[in-house]
């Protein structure tokens, strides 16, 4: 199979559409009018948490990431306050991206140029100068829907290298019962974190994984989804639908569109839950944590039905 990213992303670009100057992208479509409609969502107060445990067991093998280290600074010991008071400190060291986590509209471009135009050396050693991830700050909150690819074909997992179409999409809507719209936070499930409980094998995780194929982007982008984030590692299928390309749905989503990516959620209780109610959309927030010229943002996302 062929696709030319590269015209995929000239048809689907969002560059403009909300001014020049724009570093939100996509997360401009939740307006005020979709956070109060979604907020009546929060019926019975059941609150999931879709983060994944930030610790050494997470799933980077290492190289260009490693699992979050957290040291202690102090634990109480060896400490002489008046009275009785002591206290434990501790930090943590990491990339930012090594768990569950938002891609900002910095971390992706092609051909020198990021998301609306910006130039790609705009990011340095000191950060980014454009479409940080600050510019998310007031939080990526408003109606979510889960769509369970995996439950829909009868699995546990699926295959590395499934390629996701928009008609599993339709089907996994059609089934569920559900409606994917403008401004929608919409989270698919592959059971690829599942996997990962189970074997708790970093280096298969990573290998590859089954996601969305490059033809899924026109569905994004004609229902004007906000946001779209999975419990596998990069969103898209890989291996990927382009031998000499890597991760062009990245660029085509990131770059053309704008649109804000999470990864390496865990969806298994929301789903076991959504299934046994009947109900897969809900009021969701996860603001990403403000880190000044940062390309990502580790986060936790809150499902709340």
């Amino acid at each position: 199979m062929t696709h030319d990213f590269r015209a995929i992303g000239k048809k689907l670009s969002n560059w403009g559409r909300w001014g020049k100057d724009d570093e939100k992208g996509t997360t401009n479509l939740i307006t005020p009018e979709r956070v109060v409609a979604a907020a009546k969502l929060a019926k019975t107060g059941k609150i999931f948490d879709l983060g994944i445990p930030f610790d050494q067991n997470g799933p980077q093998p290492g190289g260009g990431r490693i699992n979050p280290v957290r040291l202690m600074s102090e634990t109480g010991q060896d400490q002489e306050f008046p009275g009785a008071f002591h206290y434990a400190d501790d930090y943590i060291f990491m990339p930012l991206q090594a768990a569950s986590q938002w891609d900002g509209l910095a971390h992706v471009f092609y051909d020198e140029v990021m998301y609306n135009g910006f130039p790609a050396s705009g990011v340095s050693p000191h950060g980014t100068k454009y479409c940080d991830i600050t510019k998310q700050a007031k939080g990526i909150v408003g109606r979510g829907v889960l769509l369970d690819i995996a439950r829909l074909k009868g699995v546990k997992w699926l295959e590395q290298g499934y390629v996701i179409t928009p008609a599993d999409l339709d089907a996994a809507c059609a089934k569920q019962g559900v409606t994917v719209g403008a401004g929608d936070v919409l989270y698919f499930r592959t059971g690829w974190r599942t996997k990962f409980k189970q074997e708790k094998d970093a280096n298969a995780f990573m290998a590859g994984e089954p996601g969305l194929g490059l033809d899924c982007c026109q569905w994004l982008y004609d229902r004007d989804v906000a946001v779209i984030a999975s419990d596998n590692w990069a969103i898209e299928v890989l291996p990927g639908e382009i031998e000499t390309e890597l991760l062009p749905v990245h660029m085509v989503l990131i770059r053309d569109m704008g649109m804000t990516l999470g990864e390496i959620l865990d969806f298994d209780e929301l789903a076991d839950d959504c299934e046994a109610d009947g109900v897969w959309e809900f009021l969701t927030a996860s603001p990403p944590i403000k880190f000044t010229n940062a390309v990502g943002s580790p986060s936790n996302p809150l499902a709340i039905k």
